[in-house]
């Protein structure tokens, strides 16, 4: 698992692992939620692999657009 570098300062994500086809995403609370293409969508997958490499945005993309678009949870 990465280190989410969350510039913002306020992030609730802890840490992310990106693969080929998913992004599984650890929060403060140590849970970790695997959003996959088939689960959430290609499109959304692809930013919020985007927001975890940039460091910001990443907690607030998954609360306003797939909250429940998880497959699975650790």
């Amino acid at each position: 698992m990465e280190t989410y570098a969350n510039l913002g300062g306020d992030s609730n994500v802890k840490g992310f692992e990106i693969g080929v086809d998913f992004i599984r995403v650890q929060f403060k609370d140590s849970s970790i939620y695997k959003y996959t293409n088939q689960s959430a969508g290609e499109i959304h997958v692809n930013e919020m692999k985007r927001l975890a490499k940039a460091g910001q945005g990443l907690n607030s993309y998954i609360m306003l657009n797939c909250k429940k678009g998880y497959e699975s949870k650790e």
